[in-house]
């Protein structure tokens, strides 16, 4: 096992800057996820670091041996595909042993190696049969088991989970991370899925247009993100983002006034006048049925249910404020029961609220 380090690594195509100043160092044993919306670079990241593709600029190390004139064959890395990359004619368990049978690995710690990993993965009555004869989630799980089988100093995983099923995939996320509890190798991980990375992650590292946006573990971003766009990203459902105007008193949304406390008044000072975007997460805003329970740290806006969306435990309702195009999420509880049409007074609690430039998507209150 290794810890990897990237150092200013750029990647251009042609005039096309896929990935810039990209700096971070996964400390050994660690499992980091790489995530963003699609063409952010999270991609071209993990292919750099397996050897696919090389640097335009910037060094890479695993361990302490620099890594950027080195073959993908002698990184000691393993990767594992989206799309499994299962050799059809192979059985289980000679797909397991390819790897190490290149290496000439001896046959009898090729059998073993194979028969521990088949049993870690629950597939050791599965050893005989082809890839086709098995479903998405063992398929998986034969590509995971052949990467394991080599010992490798580094996994690296590409979206491995996105051709199962909701069920499966939940599943097998839970299986993988304590696949890594067990074996504890350094391991970076590729996903779109905010759910995945939040789940999964030991530290998330969000990217956005070949950027780093926020580095930090799954809570920490999600409290507290650095922009609008981590802010958006993360969170199932995801941050409310209201359009405002900053005025003294508070700020205008839609023609309603959010009024704020003197505290945050004069913290947004500077900003009066100004176009900005609130962003206040679901579990932060409650429905106001008693107007004295009104506290100084929150806020009222009256709203219309358009959809209600029943999930069980809880419901989520999308409402929207009266003559704009805003969009509302808010959780309530299994219990409570509305229509679309009916007209609510949300309380929106100030101590969570985030203030974004409305231009940049920088964070401008809380501070940084």
């Amino acid at each position: 096992m290794a810890n990897v380090r990237l150092e200013d690594i750029k990647r251009r195509f042609n005039n096309v800057t896929a990935i810039e100043d990209i700096s971070f160092e996964i400390p050994d044993g660690e499992f980091w996820v790489l995530v963003g919306p699609s063409g952010c670079g999270k991609s071209t990241i993990l292919r750099t670091i397996a050897g696919l593709e090389t640097a335009t600029s910037g060094k890479l190390f695993i361990g302490d041996r620099l890594m950027n004139n080195i073959p993908a064959r002698q990184r000691d890395v393993a990767m594992v595909f989206q799309n499994y990359a299962l050799y059809p004619h192979m059985t289980v368990a000679e797909n397991i042993a390819f790897g190490m049978q290149m290496r000439k690995v001896d046959r009898k710690v090729i059998q073993d190696r194979v028969l521990n990993v088949a049993r870690s993965l629950s597939l050791e009555h599965l050893l005989d049969r082809k890839p086709k004869q098995l479903s998405g989630g063992q398929q998986q799980r034969v590509a995971l088991g052949r990467a394991i089988a080599r010992q490798p100093q580094v996994f690296l995983l590409d979206e491995p989970l996105s051709n199962l099923d909701a069920q499966l995939r939940d599943d097998t996320r839970a299986e993988l991370k304590q696949l890594h509890q067990n074996v504890g190798i350094t391991t970076v991980y590729v996903t779109h899925d905010q759910v995945e990375a939040m789940t999964l992650a030991d530290q998330i590292v969000v990217l956005n247009r070949g950027r780093i946006q926020q580095i930090g573990d799954p809570q920490s971003i999600y409290a507290n993100p650095a922009n609008q766009m981590v802010a958006s990203f993360l969170g199932n459902p995801p941050m409310n983002i209201l359009p405002a105007i900053a005025q003294y008193e508070g700020f205008n949304v839609s023609g309603q006034l959010l009024e704020i406390p003197t505290t945050l008044q004069a913290k947004l000072q500077l900003h009066q006048g100004k176009s900005v975007d609130l962003g206040i997460r679901p579990e932060h805003i409650t429905i106001n049925t008693d107007s004295a329970a009104i506290t100084e740290n929150s806020a009222l806006l009256s709203v219309e249910v358009k959809v209600v969306e029943p999930l069980g435990r809880e419901t989520l309702i999308r409402a929207s404020v009266p003559d704009s195009s805003v969009l509302l999420n808010v959780q309530v509880g299994g219990a409570v029961r509305l229509h679309p049409g009916d007209r609510l007074s949300l309380q929106l609690d100030l101590n969570h609220l985030f203030v974004f430039d409305s231009t940049t998507g920088d964070r401008i209150f809380p501070g940084k």
